[in-house]
C-alpha cells in the first residue's frame, strides 16, 4: 500500500520533507517510524489524514502520515 509521509522540523534533517512510499498492509505508525529510523523519544505528534493518531494506529492505502517532533520553546 502507498502512504504519503510528511516529516516536520528536525525529522527532515538528512531525510525528506514529503514522500510517497510503499508499506506492507497492516503497517502502523510505529512501523513507519522504525523504518525511517526516527528517534521515538522525540516523536511529539502523529497525524493520519490530519487527525491525531497513536503509535499503534494502522495505516491504509492512500493515507497521509505527518510526523512532528516534540516542540521546545514558548
Amino acid at each position: 500500500m502507498q502512504i504519503r509521509v510528511r516529516l516536520v522540523g528536525a525529522f527532515r534533517v538528512g531525510r525528506f520533507t514529503e514522500q510517497t512510499q510503499d508499506y506492507p498492509c497492516g503497517s502502523s505508525v510505529k512501523d513507519v517510524v522504525a523504518r525511517l529510523q526516527l528517534p521515538e523519544q522525540i516523536l511529539g505528534i502523529a497525524l493520519i489524514n490530519d487527525t491525531h493518531a497513536t503509535f499503534t494506529d494502522l495505516l491504509h492505502d492512500g493515507d497521509k502520515l505527518t510526523l512532528l517532533p516534540i516542540l521546545e520553546g514558548g
